[in-house]
Order: C-alpha cells, then structure tokens, then sequence
C-alpha cells in the first residue's frame, strides 16, 4: 500500500467480498431491504453487515489509527474476524517488537 494515493487506500484495502457487498448495494439504489432478498438473508443480517463495512472504511481512511499494518488489524476486527480481546493482544504485541531497536 506504499504508493498508493490517501483518498484510494482505504478502497484497495477493501477485501473483494466487501467490494462485491457495496457494489451489489450501490445497484439496488441503497435497499437494504433488496440486498437482504438478493443475498437471501435478514434485512438485520444485511444491516449488520453494512455497519461492518462501514466502520471497517473509517478504519481505513484514518492515517491516525497507526501504520498500514495496525489499521488492517483494526479492520479485520471490525470484520468479525477476531475480538477486541486478541486486537489488543495483537497492536500491544506487534508496537513492541515495532519499537524493538534493530538487531546486529
């Protein structure tokens, strides 16, 4: 994600699966209510999801929520795909060996 411009990081970041989701709720004009019959689940199932995307982005788009490697960890936890227990156990873990003096 080096060269890539501030205003495109947070979509190349994006997983293909979330890409799809807001590419499918962009066509149904912001329906939830389509995107849940599409997907065949719940409106709530769809909303949940919407809200994972949506906090994932803010995650993503923020330069103050640490380098790239922190702010993907951040966004797999908005993902679902750790707790907030094991992203404090990774961030306090991984600052410590970042601020680790290099080895000769």
């Amino acid at each position: 994600m080096e060269n890539q411009s501030p205003n495109r990081r947070w979509l190349d970041a994006l997983e293909d699966e979330d890409l799809a989701f807001i590419k499918r709720f962009l066509l149904s004009s912001g329906s939830l209510k389509e995107v849940a019959e599409n997907y065949g689940v719940s409106y709530p199932t769809v909303r949940l999801r919407l809200d994972r995307v949506i906090q994932k982005i803010r995650i993503l788009d923020d330069a103050t929520a640490g380098d790239d490697h922190e702010r993907q960890m951040r966004a797999l936890a908005a993902n679902g795909k750790f707790d907030t227990h094991t992203l404090k156990t990774l961030l306090k873990s991984y600052k410590e060996v970042k601020n680790q003096p290099p080895t000769k």
